[in-house]
């Protein structure tokens, strides 16, 4: 039976690349020798290491002065080492909460200095995205996470600010076209949208770094990953490798502007059968419902069962609401198919 991956992470990935990366594990570049057991410095790895930024930056189209980075340490890393290398050593900065992912990084953002929650969804389970808030002129930067995987909710607009624009796209990198260069620095953990874990895509405008007035730690200072072209230490080569392959697969398929117009056909779909069903309710306010990750919930309770085993026996995985939220969770990365949005709205007008 076909499987239909609605997993929120690790990502469903095209089939065509999980083929050659697992061709990769055995024989590499026609090398006899596997991917994960060549040298990170050797020739035909560094050509993958650079093959997977120009793509970064091709498919953002983004202008010279960012640098590309892959590291380790997912996303949840990426909270500290963004206060690390941005707010000074006398500075604040300010924070969009808008849930579990943005907590987090302004939990970690403390330890660095002032922290300035400008505006929350906390007091309503984080179902909707803040509006009307004002960035504080002073702030170092202001953070914003793009999309919640968790609560189904996303960012369909960005605010100007004085200071510096910090976004975790962890799980709507490469899913829409925007101007990509109004950040400065975007971080994404690969898992979500893009390749295996262990790798996290960091994109950062060099001018921004070295001004904090603090010493950093040599492997959460950004600039010494970007002098050493992401290979201070050895790189993830798998997650880097297949990150790359997904890449190259997405700009084969027309690019960010293409798979967005899927995107916005699997979004318009599922939320219709939601809207249209009183057996489902969704869970994120309507205006800013997630193309990602669309959270919904049963009407009445004790069709649990008679859904659960329906959509289980329809070959569909990965369903199950986060365990803080409950409910039902689909998340529909740019590997997920229609057909398979097809699919789970077949099974849903059964109830």
């Amino acid at each position: 039976m076909k499987k239909h991956n609605f997993s929120a992470g690790p990502c469903i990935l095209p089939q065509e690349v999980l083929k050659q990366a697992s061709d990769a594990i055995l024989n590499f570049n026609d090398d006899n020798l596997s991917l994960i057991e060549i040298s990170h410095r050797s020739k035909p790895f560094v050509e993958v290491m650079e093959k997977a930024q120009n793509l970064v930056k091709e498919l953002l189209e983004l202008p010279e002065g960012y640098s590309v980075l892959f590291l380790q340490g997912g996303a949840s890393t990426q909270f500290l080492m963004t206060a690390y290398n941005l707010m000074k050593t006398d500075g604040k900065a300010a924070y969009l909460d808008t849930g579990t992912w943005s907590s987090k990084a302004l939990k970690e953002a403390k330890l660095f200095g002032d922290v300035d929650i400008i505006a929350s969804s906390k007091d309503k389970g984080y179902n909707y995205i803040p509006k009307n808030y004002t960035v504080p002129s002073d702030a170092d930067y202001l953070h914003l996470t793009s999309n919640n995987t968790i609560y189904g909710t996303q960012l369909k607009e960005f605010p100007k600010t004085e200071g510096l624009l910090v976004c975790d796209m962890s799980s709507d990198i490469f899913s829409r076209k925007m101007d990509f260069s109004q950040f400065d620095l975007i971080y994404a953990g690969a898992q979500k949208n893009m390749g295996p874990a262990g790798a996290t895509l960091v994109i950062v405008k060099d001018e921004i770094l070295g001004k904090t007035g603090r010493q950093i730690p040599s492997m959460l200072d950004y600039k010494i990953h970007i002098d050493k072209d992401s290979m201070f230490n050895t790189p993830p080569v798998f997650a880097v490798y297949v990150s790359m392959l997904t890449l190259q697969w997405l700009k084969d398929n027309g690019g960010i502007e293409a798979i967005e117009k899927i995107n916005e056909q699997k979004a318009a779909l599922l939320y219709a059968e939601i809207d249209s069903n009183p057996a489902f309710v969704g869970f994120a306010a309507k205006e800013d419902r997630s193309s990602m990750n669309v959270t919904f919930n049963l009407t009445d309770q004790s069709n649990q069962e008679k859904f659960d085993k329906l959509w289980n026996e329809a070959g569909i995985n990965g369903l199950k609401g986060h365990r803080s939220v409950g409910g039902y969770r689909a998340s529909m990365y740019n590997a997920l198919p229609l057909e398979s949005v097809q699919v789970l709205v077949d099974v849903m007008k059964q109830i």
